[in-house]
């Protein structure tokens, strides 16, 4: 895949549309090896995409779950077999991924999206109401009218995967806008659905820059949703534009989304160090730290800060960065010059603060690839900058708490953040477990008791956050499935009445 460089349509209603206007894909740790040169669209591709989705509703929304759901499990055999290697190598070329982070994410978890999905609509559609004598009630799980605009990130192809298929597979049609670091896997996971006997039209995916593909969907008054995953910023610029002009829209759109995270890790003095460490390792670190569930924060008590320290600087020597294809690398590079810029100037920001110290990696290259080493921050103020704001790279930031001020410490925790997507706890009292859960119970949508808050798989661990991490409505679960249905509730009388009066209305 690397040696190849094909010419990447947009795929609308069954057709490939070249528009001319050209980007490029390429690899971030190597970002002068170009790996396909795609054409972008804008509004009238947009409109087109609507177009198509609208033609292929009527009668996608008719065809029965049982074949809809058909396509998709088929889709998971092929990517359990022939298109297996295709998608691990645009994840690993294209996103800088490790063997592992591409297999676990382009494979596994985008398979487990499509079976386990199948599975919980099938539960969907068999929960029907209670029927009393001489009635049938029953309730018809209606696909969305309007079409849904899926907007996807780089960093998980399997969420790229799962946020157009899974309004689809209740009956939706859906505009595909994925994003412009992730070109590569995107086409290959649209044309492994069409192998798979997606019919035309009912995903359309179109590349383009945020505001060419978004702006004119969001405007558009058939959108029936959005389902994103994203930044926080765009998502409630998104809210802000549907609410905003409410009345254009036939139905009110469903919004579904999943943004930004600022992850802790709370450790108890009754922690085990070792696990802690290695925990704080792969958690902040693992694919660079892009992930939205990676650990950012850790608050250490001051009792066993000099071994945590001591461990972390130990393991994080060992870490090898690079190329991914040398499978000894545990890290690869940020996904481009944008996020290396932004992460930079937070090890910068740090390097020059007398409230923090670097006490390992902050070593940025751009040279050959966008290369930023693990990075460890210890503050002295639990409300620094680095422990609040999201970062979205390979820089985790500790604050040291003094063991006689663990309720504090809390409280900076379930306060520091304006998120409230993942988060763990590394006690061995159990008592300590149950106070820490408590205290942090609305500080994390998915949280984890003695592991690293990443890692969460499909029909185990429902993902999603609140606050400012999204609406939590649970990607790979029923919860954010039924999402894109619009139920119809239905009484059939079997026998009905002939008059109106009722019997307690006749003469004593």
């Amino acid at each position: 895949m690397a040696a190849e460089r094909p010419e990447i349509p947009c795929l609308i209603g069954g057709r490939e549309v070249r528009t001319g206007r050209m980007a490029t894909a390429v690899m971030p740790h190597d970002h002068g090896h170009v790996l396909a040169d795609v054409h972008m669209g804008g509004e009238a591709e947009v409109q087109a995409a609507i177009a198509a989705s609208r033609e292929a509703w009527r009668e996608w929304s008719h065809t029965p779950w049982e074949d809809r759901v058909a396509v998709f499990l088929r889709a998971a055999e092929l990517l359990a077999g022939p298109w297996r290697h295709t998608l691990n190598a645009a994840t690993m070329l294209g996103q800088s991924k490790t063997a592992h982070q591409a297999e676990i994410d382009a494979a596994c978890e985008l398979i487990d999206f499509w079976r386990f999905n199948a599975a919980y609509a099938a539960g969907i559609y068999g929960d029907q109401p209670l029927s009393s004598p001489g009635v049938w009630n029953r309730m018809d799980y209606r696909p969305l009218e309007g079409f849904v605009l899926a907007v996807t990130p780089f960093n998980f192809t399997s969420i790229a995967g799962n946020l157009p298929t899974a309004p689809a597979l209740m009956g939706a049609t859906v505009l595909w806008k994925p994003a412009s670091t992730s070109l590569l896997s995107a086409y290959y996971v649209m044309r492994l659905l069409e192998e798979a006997g997606l019919p035309p039209g009912v995903v359309n995916l179109v590349y383009g820059r945020g505001g060419e593909v978004g702006e004119p969907a969001l405007r558009d008054p058939r959108l029936g949703g959005v389902h994103f995953t994203g930044s926080t910023a765009v998502f409630r610029e998104i809210w802000r534009t549907i609410g905003g002009g409410i009345e254009r829209y036939a139905d009110y759109p469903r919004i579904v989304g999943e943004t930004g995270g600022k992850d802790f890790v709370f450790a108890h003095p009754s922690a085990d160090v070792a696990a802690l460490v290695t925990a704080l390792v792969r958690g902040a670190f693992e694919y660079q730290g892009q992930k939205c569930s990676a650990a950012s924060r850790a608050f250490i008590p001051r009792s066993l800060w000099p071994s945590v320290k001591k461990g972390l600087v130990a393991q994080l020597a060992e870490v090898k960065m690079g190329d991914i294809e040398d499978f000894t690398n545990f890290v690869g590079a940020v996904i481009d010059k944008a996020a290396f810029d932004s992460i930079k100037e937070y090890i910068d920001f740090a390097r020059a603060s007398s409230d923090a110290e670097i006490v390992a990696g902050g070593v940025c290259d751009d040279k050959v690839g966008y290369f930023i080493q693990p990075t460890v921050v210890v503050t002295t103020d639990p409300t620094f900058r680095l422990m609040q704001e999201e970062i979205f790279g390979p820089v985790l930031t500790i604050f040291v708490y003094d063991d006689d001020k663990l309720d504090e410490a809390l409280r900076f925790c379930d306060t520091g953040s304006p998120y409230a997507l993942t988060g763990a706890v590394f006690a061995a009292d159990r008592a300590a477990v149950l106070k820490v859960a408590d205290a942090l119970r609305d500080a994390a949508g998915n949280f984890y008791i003695n592991d690293k808050p990443t890692g969460a798989v499909v029909g185990q661990q429902p993902f999603g956050g609140a606050r400012a991490s999204g609406t939590n409505d649970k990607a790979g679960s029923m919860w954010n499935l039924i999402r894109w249905t619009s139920v119809r509730a239905i009484k059939e009388t079997f026998v009905p009445p002939t008059h109106f009066a009722y019997p307690f209305m006749g003469e004593k």
